[in-house]
């Protein structure tokens, strides 16, 4: 009879970790997924920044140097119209070509989207690689 009662407290036991250790899987699973949801929304906001800074700038800039690029041939219309069109186109198309490098080469660079809740998950991998390794002897 001491065997019996022994098995199911054995059973018992057994079930309550497991189960325990579903809990704690399942918590640290609900915690990496709500970081991926705050660095999704942080993306979103960069973004949403990024796009509205960059097409305000882009727009008062080019309106800002057509308005310099005619003011100044019309001051030069009668000694040097020629040299001043062509100066102010060279100086369009330079400027074009670099910003198109710079946003060739951010393009190339990445994002760094999810980089915390990836550091996150091999933090946690190591850990169990390091805690299976080091069992009961």
């Amino acid at each position: 009879m001491g065997d019996a009662t022994g098995k199911g407290t054995d059973q018992r036991g057994l079930f309550a970790s497991t189960k325990g250790l579903l809990k704690t899987g399942l918590t640290l699973l609900h915690n990496r997924l709500e970081l991926i949801g705050v660095e999704l929304a942080e993306e979103r906001v960069r973004l949403v920044s990024l796009l509205a800074y960059g097409a305000a700038a882009f727009f008062l800039v080019a309106v800002g140097l057509v308005f310099l690029a005619i003011f100044l041939t019309v001051l030069l219309w009668d000694s040097h119209r020629l040299l001043a069109l062509g100066v102010f186109s060279a100086l369009f198309l330079g400027a074009g070509i670099v910003c198109l490098s710079l946003a060739m080469s951010l393009a190339r660079s990445g994002s760094k989207l999810f980089s915390a809740s990836l550091a996150e998950l091999r933090k946690d991998r190591d850990a169990l690689a390091t805690s299976d390794g080091a069992g009961p002897q």
